[in-house]
């Protein structure tokens, strides 16, 4: 306990993308010594099985159109485990500075006076293509990429993306939580400048059981994606990467599945 300020401290953890196998070593230390932890959905429920069964355990998941528990409720939960535990573990699918919310806690705690410290996970991003044997870089396709959420907030006090700006930005964009916008997105790239014949690929269930995907031209992406009824959680991939995908190379999925998040 922290003995100034009679706080405990929070980690903000990252689970990874999905196989527990990617977690790493200091998060699972983390876990198997904290006495409360506040988790999402898209977290391998596996996960849970290393926490000791007197640990205090809070769900806070969200879901698309069902947001569960608000942030700010999140926020608070946080403070209250703080006050009681000397080590709360907040548990966030991927990395928790990447598109979760993770700098908002963190924030939010420090304000608080509450101890913070974060702990790296692997993200869907980088993780997901790479069990497809897809390089998000390469020396041959170009030399930058560009990580964007394809979800815009609820509140819509996000900025918006400006998808044709990004067009032509950048080599390649990896597309977190787009399928639900895919039609937009598509459309809005190719009307600021990018090939329609751009090769692209949506991977669902990236690095678990279950994992499918569909590569295809971007003009005919959306088609394949609403014919063969891809959903959530996947990640986009756009650009000449996709081409130098080398299955041999590729991690089998782990025999764990995922939440299915709507």
């Amino acid at each position: 306990m922290n003995k100034d300020a009679e706080l405990g401290t929070v980690y903000l953890v990252g689970a990874g993308p999905g196989d527990p196998d990617l977690l790493t070593v200091k998060a699972m230390n983390l876990l198997s010594r904290c006495d409360a932890i506040v988790y999402d959905s898209l977290i391998p429920q596996e996960l849970l099985d290393f926490v000791p069964k007197t640990c205090v355990r809070h769900f806070v998941g969200k879901r698309r159109g069902h947001h569960s528990v608000p942030q700010f409720k999140t926020n608070n939960l946080l403070f209250e485990m703080a006050q009681s535990h000397s080590c709360v573990v907040r548990l966030k699918g991927g990395d928790p500075f990447l598109f979760g919310r993770g700098a908002e806690e963190a924030a939010f705690l420090n304000k608080k006076g509450v101890t913070v410290q974060i702990v790296p996970g692997i993200t869907a991003g980088i993780a997901v293509p790479a069990y497809l044997g897809i390089p998000v870089t390469h020396r041959l396709a170009g030399s930058s990429i560009t990580f964007v959420t394809g979800h815009e907030g609820i509140d819509k006090r996000r900025p918006s993306v400006n998808w044709r700006a990004l067009a032509k930005a950048s080599d390649g964009l990896v597309i977190y939580m787009g399928v639900h916008n895919l039609d937009y997105i598509v459309r809005e790239l190719i009307a600021g400048g990018l090939a329609s014949d751009t090769p692209s690929v949506v991977i669902q269930q990236g690095t678990v059981i279950g994992q499918r995907y569909i590569k295809a031209k971007l003009m005919e992406l959306v088609n394949e994606v609403n014919r063969l009824e891809f959903i959530t959680p996947s990640v986009i991939v756009i650009g000449s990467v996709v081409n130098f995908q080398l299955i041999d190379c590729a991690p089998s999925p782990a025999n764990v599945t995922m939440p299915i998040s709507f």
